[in-house]
């Protein structure tokens, strides 16, 4: 089963599975039974870009098909095997993302020049959580060598304030600015667990029964139920539809002249009233952000009997898992508009405020303009926006 496995692997047979069917108990059924079919010839392949009969492939390439013995065929399927597989996957670019979150809202945090306190080491090691830490200490290091940021002492420094008058500059920014290592910091801790308990779930035993020549026993339960995972991509769906709301906000923030009173409405780099800016892209950033919030409702919890009631509590845990790719996608497509958005912001500085940039704002502006260049005419922008996703789901910062 495992030199199959292999072969289909090294020579990029990739099996025919579909979305829907399993519902993550009694291991993913559906789902694998379709890889099992594969192994031993039957079924349908996707082979150098094309969907073929799998016996066919397997003659092309002199691969025998595989003969079941044993145990292999509940080895096979009578796990969860699909929703773990998934997870593993989701679990790659979520993290990738949490680090596009991080850099676009250190970014933001320079463009606006706001103070360092947010994330310093003295507000956030007094809040006794790791991922709060982390994200902190991941901002500050981003931003060392800014000129930019301001340091908090400089307040107390400015004559307005010792002179008890009014004064123009902001004290606090906007939460979406402001509190990025609270509202981050719970997503690094999510999908930390969530690494821990696929990684378990990659390292078990999950058919039935379990037959132990240890214990000269046959043990009959329920190591095929996907519980573990099901909830672990409900929750990183939760924490990916957080960030991408962050991300959505501080979009809204750059974009509206009224609250940043600092760029141009929409990022217009044209005349406002004949040029739009990036105001269209904003609608396809709401839009989207509000279905991952629709999408983060829940799959673990919504459980229907079948299989003559045999099977009366049932994970879900594929669902889940699809939906959460669902989720992910969706955020990098509004972070990808977001980060249009951010280099945009760059462009309007003035030549003495860019030199100022930390050298890892320089770095990720580059890896945006080498795909898309600044809006100035009103065209349309959707190649751009996929260019962004395919680099931002690719690079890692």
């Amino acid at each position: 089963v495992i030199e199959q496995l292999t072969t289909f692997l090294n020579q990029e047979i990739y099996p025919e599975i579909y979305e829907h069917g399993g519902v993550g108990a009694s291991g993913d059924l559906v789902q694998l039974a379709h890889l099992a079919l594969n192994l031993i010839g039957e079924g349908y392949v996707k082979y150098k870009g094309e969907r073929r009969p799998t016996m066919d492939v397997l003659n092309e390439l002199g691969i025998k098909p595989l003969k079941i013995e044993l145990r292999d065929g509940l080895g096979l399927m009578n796990g969860t095997s699909c929703m773990s597989g998934l997870g593993a996957i989701n679990l790659i670019y979520a993290y990738r993302l949490l680090n596009w979150g991080i850099a676009s809202s250190s970014i933001i945090n320079e463009v606006v020049e706001a103070y360092d306190d947010s994330f310093s080491v003295g507000l956030n090691r007094v809040k006794l959580h790791e991922g709060q830490m982390y994200v902190a200490d991941q901002m500050r290091d981003f931003l060392s060598d800014s000129s930019l940021i301001k340091k908090r002492e400089e307040l107390f420094s400015d004559n307005d304030v010792l002179q008890n008058i009014e004064f123009k500059k902001k004290i606090q920014e906007y939460y979406s600015i402001r509190c990025v290592p609270q509202i981050l910091g719970p997503v690094k801790e999510t999908l930390d667990f969530a690494k821990k308990v696929v990684e378990n779930e990659f390292n078990s035993t999950n058919d039935n029964p379990i037959i132990s020549v240890e214990d000269q026993n046959v043990y009959h339960g329920g190591n095929f139920h996907g519980d573990y995972v099901s909830l672990e991509m409900d929750k990183i769906k939760i924490v990916v539809t957080k960030m991408t709301m962050l991300a959505e906000r501080q979009l809204n923030f750059l974009l509206n002249s009224k609250i940043n009173d600092q760029f141009p409405a929409f990022l217009n780099m044209g005349v406002l009233g004949f040029n739009f800016g990036l105001q269209g892209m904003q609608f396809t950033a709401t839009s989207t952000t509000a279905e991952s919030q629709m999408l983060s409702n829940p799959m673990y919890v919504h459980s229907i009997s079948n299989n003559n009631d045999n099977q009366d509590i049932v994970s879900m845990g594929t669902n889940s898992a699809i939906i959460a790719k669902r989720v992910i996608d969706n955020g990098f497509q509004v972070m990808a508009i977001h980060m249009m958005a951010v280099c945009q912001a760059i462009d309007l500085l003035d030549d003495e405020k860019r030199k100022l940039l930390s050298s890892k704002t320089m770095e990720v502006y580059h890896i945006i303009r080498k795909v898309t260049p600044h809006v100035g005419e009103d065209v349309a922008q959707f190649e751009n926006i996929r260019n962004i996703i395919e680099t931002l789901s690719k690079t890692t910062i």
